[in-house]
């Protein structure tokens, strides 16, 4: 695995982080603020957010952008952490990317509803990669992005497929990987790298032992996850 495929997986694992931009209020200085995300297909952070807060001001006026995410930990400087660089801007949103999202977030359909939220995305140019004590990187974006595949066109598909008729299996990913027992579990999301599940109101990520490329090749990793946890 490279260390750009290394940095996509690692970054799909947050749903938040600290987003710096560059405050019009204080004169170019740099402002952070945390934000909710998802990436998209692209492996690009999907944020919703609105038009009256300082970050998004700072945007409009100056996409130039960073966002940090991290585990937590006792002592974050031991642990991995990821800084992506790029510019945001607005996201034409498409009504299977608005699903892909409140399925993450499902609160957001009443922040959507306010009028005054957009989507934006940020279009990642370099990244800073720490995958542990002496691990560091720089990725290019070319590295990190992900394969050409068809999982956008599919998702909903497989998503709708895996909770109608494959809930036992999704409790199966639980017990086995996560070791965990929740009361409801539903998939939100499939990408190149993995799928993410809400198992009792929290996200779970998984990852595919191998990126796929189309719902024939995620069928297959499902299976090949779902033998590991029956062995």
């Amino acid at each position: 695995m490279s260390t750009g495929q290394d940095a996509r997986r690692y970054l799909r694992h947050h749903a938040h982080g600290v987003l710096a931009t560059l405050s019009q209020k204080l004169a170019g200085h740099p402002f952070a603020s945390i934000v909710t995300c998802v990436t998209d297909h692209a492996a690009r952070p999907l944020m919703l957010i609105s038009r009256l807060a300082e970050h998004t001001k700072n945007i409009e006026a100056d996409p130039r952008v960073s966002l940090l995410v991290r585990d937590a930990a006792e002592d974050p400087q031991q642990n991995a952490r990821l800084t992506l660089v790029g510019h945001a801007q607005k996201t034409n949103v498409t009504p299977s990317l608005q699903a892909r999202y409140l399925r993450y977030f499902p609160g957001a359909a009443q922040l959507l509803a306010l009028g005054d939220f957009s989507f934006f995305h940020i279009e990642p140019t370099t990244l800073r990669y720490i995958g542990g004590f002496g691990a560091i990187h720089w990725v290019a974006a070319k590295s990190y992005a992900p394969p050409a595949n068809t999982l956008e066109e599919s998702e909903a598909d497989i998503v709708d497929h895996m909770n109608g008729e494959h809930a036992a299996a999704l409790r199966e990913y639980c017990r086995h990987f996560k070791h965990a027992a929740p009361a409801t579990v539903a998939m939100a999301g499939v990408d190149c790298d993995g799928f993410d599940l809400i198992a009792d109101g929290h996200l779970m990520r998984f990852d595919f032992t191998e990126t796929v490329v189309d719902a024939h090749s995620a069928r297959a990793a499902f299976k090949t996850l779902l033998a590991a946890a029956r062995a």
